[in-house]
């Protein structure tokens, strides 16, 4: 398993972002979580194999109609950190 730090900014608070990254992981079954950062932008650890990463974050990129985004960072962590066997949004 990969566990991946995200960090996507541009318009992705306030428009269900998360709640869009969180339907995404849920579809390809990866675990984790998603919050709001204080700069405006939205945190990601997700957990999964590479091929539901892969498509996870190509799905991010897109992001949902009304989100925009301008950059995504990916950081590849090591060990599982926060095991998890859902993904949640957290507040």
């Amino acid at each position: 398993m990969i566990h991946l730090n995200i960090i996507v900014s541009g318009k992705v608070q306030g428009v269900g972002f998360r709640f869009f990254a969180q339907r995404k992981a849920v579809q390809y079954g990866i675990n984790g979580w998603v919050r709001n950062l204080d700069d405006g932008s939205v945190e990601i650890r997700a957990i999964g194999d590479k091929k539901q990463l892969d498509s996870f974050m190509r799905d991010l990129k897109r992001g949902n109609p009304f989100s925009a985004i301008d950059q995504m960072q990916v950081d590849e962590l090591d060990g599982q950190g926060e095991l998890s066997s859902s993904f949640k949004i957290k507040y």
